[in-house]
């Protein structure tokens, strides 16, 4: 091989690793979770995120994300979502996001005992001006504190 063939196959290479690690970016404002503490989470133990949003005028999709064990007994999730906006009223909303299928398979991605999911709740959603925006998820079911429930978190990513 001479040079010229070696030098242009290694920047064919370089180029399509570049190509590569670009689109496999991942474009989320975050993507995070808290864990809960002895895998009980009770109605007064509220998991807060702030979310800063500099471009109100893009749309964007937004997650409520969650892991159990296979020890979970229900099939859904009852969840109370307040979102506490700059300088505007806080709105709260009841969610019900199902988990299993009614066979008791279930949706989530498994990994050993852990079942993770992350749940749309906002889609193409537009924020209504730039800032911080708080996002506050309550557990709402019967139980109190609901048995084993991991982690709960957000995902925010921009509409592209």
């Amino acid at each position: 091989m001479n040079k010229s063939v070696f030098a242009d196959l290694r920047f064919s290479l370089l180029l399509l690793c570049s190509i590569y690690l670009v689109g496999c970016t991942d474009s989320a404002l975050i993507d995070t979770s808290t864990e809960i503490t002895g895998k009980n989470w009770s109605y007064i133990k509220r998991v807060t995120f702030p979310v800063k949003i500099d471009n109100a005028n893009k749309l964007y999709n937004v997650y409520f994300n969650l892991r159990h064990t296979a020890d979970y007994k229900y099939s859904n999730i009852f969840v109370l979502i307040h979102q506490r906006s700059p300088g505007l009223k806080t709105i709260t909303e009841r969610r019900e996001f199902q988990l299993a299928y009614p066979d008791g398979e279930w949706l989530g991605s498994g990994s050993g005992n852990l079942y993770s999911y992350q749940l749309l709740f906002k889609e193409k959603y537009k924020f209504p001006k730039a800032g911080t925006y708080v996002f506050e998820f309550e557990q709402n079911m019967r139980d109190n504190p609901l048995r084993e429930i991991s982690d709960v978190g957000i995902r925010v990513e921009p509409v592209e």
